[in-house]
């Protein structure tokens, strides 16, 4: 298709029609008069066709009083602006597509004078790899793909959303190419191309287990320094120094320094509390090199995992390099206009938090660059070791998922199938995250349902059976190396001896009910301490100023604490674990009561630290460290769980004649009573009050424990959380935090009741957000970028102009490939633009340059079947069409002629009013 010819048929219509079409720059067309400063703007192109282009990220600006179609993340500026990151210089705007992706240099080039195609992709797997773990923040998780034609390529821009229908379309071109081939080593081709989703689900597995045991086998050794070393070797930690308790191989600093300065005591909490300092500012300096500046256009709602970007002044360091692509103020093609100081840019950081809540929105199809590039995942592994290893009230679980999702990304790019197409490295990016948690837990099988539940947005079945197969993959790899010591792939493992009694279903559903109110009130309380604490100036402009009073106070207050002070994955097996002298892994916490006169201390001393973890655990989330909330919040349940099964048990012994007790004392010699079972099950609850994991966590906790036995009241626990938080709060902790980053985010597993039809959101249609080709299909270049320039005022990069004639809609130029074949005009100051299919009059083979396409030609770039509905359509037909097929926007018809265009953005905006009208009746 790209190599018909149609130099004839340009010449014949160019002939007739010069004249008309000057004057349909201004009549027929309904063009804008382009001033001499708008015709002077180029703009780096957004998707290569022959040639890649890469470029820094951009985003738009625009001023004026909104409207309804007024980008989501802002209001705009005509020009387009490009986001400053950590991640890397900037390359330069012009680049081969195949050179692209390796070593990240280019020869910059202007219009007329593209670079040479001399650079095959099709090299070696040695260069593959290299180029494969080469940090290309500006390309991240989305890549170019795919059209009908091999050399029409789509750049997806940041902050854009991926076109799943297109990206579909595209890889059945490419299947039905290579299935052409009836040769040998076709079939060949073949077999290797099916294979190769197996092979990277498998590289994935073991590279995410390989990283796991790193994790967890260093911040280990890592935590158990704050309070001494083993004399056997300053790498071993304490569990491996003295395995069977307390040894003579393991000092503390106290004996080390003999009592100097303080005293021995307090010489080791001196050293212990700067130890957690240091650790700590070490991973925030190490996660603030991932900044990445949002201009005001794109300005987030500063509720992210972060909980409170900060605010970067006009001409500060959020300015930098804005106007140029080197930061030296060298004017670049794309000339951007610095956000006034009433909207300053935004700040935000790939490396801080989980990044669950993100990889989440990347999954649904929203561009975020950089943020699974390969320094986003050596700096938030290394800062997760140092976070978690300081002893703050974080989890590495979350993170897991952020890391695990990088390392899929990275692999995608061996494989040209999954690195050219959005939507089929999805498929393994869905994998590689329902890994990240069977490595965390130990729990495969809720690796693929947490999966299937929480992240992915779209899971046919041969993506289900390959994240089956990844998760395993990652769980035998485990299994061999053997982090913990144990045989174990499990970060702790539960055996319950003892079954339960039918008089506790009261007391689980309690707990259940206790724990999802808590989770709901954990949501609530970090949003408020988000809009107080952390709005205060000088804890906005200084993330390490916060991060070390948080260090300072959990270190103050949790080291005296013995339950506070230890590791978050320890403490809760300790929790969950029953009371049994022949288990060595468990510490000398006094949790076991011999009698009813134990129970009262263990209940004052679980209940301080709960209040003390609970509020830990407020302040801690949201810090700019990498740091999880799983566990965390399971911790504070345990805490509240083990409190009641304390209480229980007291009751079980306070009336041993009681029917409903009588057999309970015949089982053990203290009750029936396990509080660990009590601390566990309302670790689940509290932990689905914050996330809304229900199936998911039901099967994680029965592979941590391993018992049939206690299915069921886990299973009922939960459901009531699940309810219980619901009622209280409505949105999840990633819901909340998706919504409040106004991504453009339709959450497919709630839809909300539509009385509605599709008129209610059609703004009117604008003669400058249309193509009219009535009188003729040849347009003028500079009314083409108007138009461009329009949409990219609106905010809409990933939008399209309808191309209508006599007022039928007769095909779409989405904006990406709009911009692309403009800035391959050799002169887009005279040149008309070709904007249907013409028959043409020769069709000889021999013409124009020995094949080479007409760059005035814009039909290929067309698509001729535009999504349409008619302008009465239900709202619950649009919902299923953003949401099953994807789509970023809709053409809208009355009566068969043409009647506006509806984005994805101008429906989720319509979504959240609609949501929030509810709620408030």
């Amino acid at each position: 298709m790209a190599g018909r010819r149609h130099a004839p048929r340009m010449r014949e219509l160019r002939d007739g029609q010069n004249d008309s079409n000057q004057n349909s720059q201004n009549d027929s067309d309904g063009l804008l008069s382009v001033e001499p400063s708008q015709q002077s703007y180029r703009s780096v192109p957004s998707s290569p066709s022959s040639y890649r282009r890469t470029r820094p990220n951009m985003t738009s600006q625009a001023g004026g009083a909104p409207d309804e179609r007024t980008a989501l993340l802002g209001t705009t500026r005509s020009s387009r602006i490009r986001i400053a990151s950590a991640h890397g210089t900037p390359r330069a705007p012009t680049l081969s597509r195949n050179q692209s992706y390796g070593t990240g240099e280019g020869t910059d080039t202007v219009r007329g004078n593209p670079p040479t195609r001399h650079h095959s992709r099709a090299n070696s797997w040695g260069q593959r790899l290299v180029r494969a773990l080469a940090d290309r923040q500006e390309e991240s998780v989305s890549e170019s793909k795919g059209s009908h034609f091999p050399e029409d390529r789509v750049w997806y821009d940041q902050f854009t959303s991926t076109d799943w229908v297109h990206d579909s379309i595209a890889d059945a071109h490419r299947v039905k190419a290579l299935r052409s081939r009836k040769d040998f080593w076709g079939r060949v081709y073949i077999l290797f191309d099916g294979a190769q989703g197996w092979i990277l689900s498998a590289l994935v597995g073991f590279v995410i287990a390989v990283l796991a045991y790193i994790v967890d086998v260093t911040e280990s050794t890592f935590f158990d320094f704050k309070d001494g070393y083993c004399a056997r070797g300053w790498l071993i930690s304490e569990k491996r120094c003295c395995p069977h308790g307390p040894c003579t191989d393991w000092r503390d600093w106290g004996e080390v320094m003999h009592g100097w300065p303080f005293g021995e005591r307090w010489t080791e909490f001196v050293i212990y509390l700067g130890l957690v300092i240091t650790l700590a500012s070490v991973s925030c300096l190490l996660t603030l090199t991932t900044k990445t500046v949002v201009p005001s256009a794109y300005r987030l709602s500063t509720l992210d995992e972060n909980l409170a970007a900060a605010p970067v002044s006009p001409g500060g360091d959020g300015d930098e390099g804005v106007d140029s692509p080197n930061g030296n103020g060298t004017p670049s093609r794309r000339t951007s206009v610095a956000p006034p100081a009433s909207a300053p840019p935004m700040i935000y950081y790939s490396a801080a938090g989980s990044g669950v809540a993100e990889v989440r929105v990347i999954l649904s199809g929203f561009v975020l660059h950089g943020f699974l590039g390969l320094k986003t995942l050596i700096i938030k592994t290394v800062g997760l070791v140092l976070s978690v290893a300081s002893g703050l009230s974080l989890g590495k679980e979350g993170p897991y998922v952020h890391i695990a999702t990088c390392v899929g990304n990275i692999a995608c790019r061996l494989f040209s199938k999954y690195d050219r197409n959005d939507a089929k490295r999805r498929e393994v990016l869905s994998a590689a995250a329902a890994a990240g948690v069977a490595v965390a837990f130990g729990a495969p099988l809720g690796g693929v349902l947490f999966g299937l539940e929480e992240v992915a947005y779209f899971f046919p079945a041969k993506t289900l059976f390959r994240t089956f197969f990844c998760c395993i993959t990652a769980a035998l790899t485990l299994k061999f190396l053997n982090p913990y010591g144990t045989q174990k792939i499990v970060m702790f493992q539960v055996r319950y001896l003892i079954d339960w009694e039918y008089f506790e279903l009261v007391s689980f559903i309690l707990v259940g009910v206790l724990g999802g109110a808590a989770g709901a009130l954990f949501i609530k309380a970090s949003r408020k301490w988000a809009v107080t604490f952390r709005r205060i100036p000088v804890i906005k402009k200084h993330p390490l100023l916060e991060v070390v009073l948080v260090a300072l106070v959990t270190g103050l207050i949790g080291y005296w604490n013995g339950l506070t002070k230890m590791p978050v994955a320890k403490l809760l097996y300790n929790l969950a674990a029953p009371c049994d002298d022949r288990d060595n892994n468990l510490e000398d916490l006094g949790l076991c009561p011999d009698s009813k006169a134990d129970i009262p201390p263990i209940l004052w001393h679980l209940l301080w630290a709960f209040l003390i973890k609970g509020f830990l655990t407020i302040i801690t989330f949201g810090i700019k460290v990498p740091a999880g909330i799983y566990v965390p919040s399971m911790v504070v349940g345990g805490l509240m769980g083990r409190l009641i099964g304390h209480m229980v048990q007291w009751l079980v012994l306070a009336f041993p004649d009681s029917a409903m007790f009588s057999s309970c004392n015949k089982v053990s010699s203290v009750s029936c009573i396990q509080p660990g079972v009590y601390g566990l099950i309302a670790a689940g609850s509290t932990m689905c009050g914050v996330t809304r994991l229900s199936v998911t966590l039901a099967v994680i906790l029965f592979e941590l424990t391993g018992s049939l036995d206690y299915v069921l009241p886990f299973s009922l626990a939960i459901l009531v959380a699940k309810w219980t938080a619901d009622a209280i709060e409505p949105l999840s902790i990633y819901d909340l935090l998706t919504e409040m980053n106004s991504y453009p985010f339709l959450n497919n597993k709630h839809k909300p009741v539509f009385t509605s039809e599709l008129i209610d959101i059609v703004p009117r249609a604008r003669r400058e957000r249309i193509i009219d080709i009535s009188n003729s299909p040849l347009v003028p270049a500079t009314s083409l970028r108007s138009k461009l320039e329009s949409l990219h005022r609106a905010g809409e990069l990933d939008g399209g102009l309808p191309i209508i004639r006599n007022d039928i809609l007769v095909g779409l130029i989405p904006a990406p490939d709009l911009e692309y074949a403009l800035d391959n005009l050799p002169d887009e100051s005279t040149a008309l633009c070709l904007m249907a299919n013409v028959p043409s009059i020769d069709d000889s083979d021999d013409e124009d340059g020995g094949g080479r396409r007409d760059p005035t030609d814009f039909s290929p770039y067309i698509d001729p079947a535009p999504m349409a509905l008619d302008i009465r359509s239900p709202m619950d037909l649009v919902y299923e069409l953003f949401v099953k097929l994807g789509l970023r926007y809709i053409c809208i018809l009355r009566d068969g002629k043409y009647a506006g265009m509806t984005h994805k953005k101008t429906f989720v905006k319509y979504m959240r009013e609609l949501e929030e009208k509810e709620g408030k009746e």
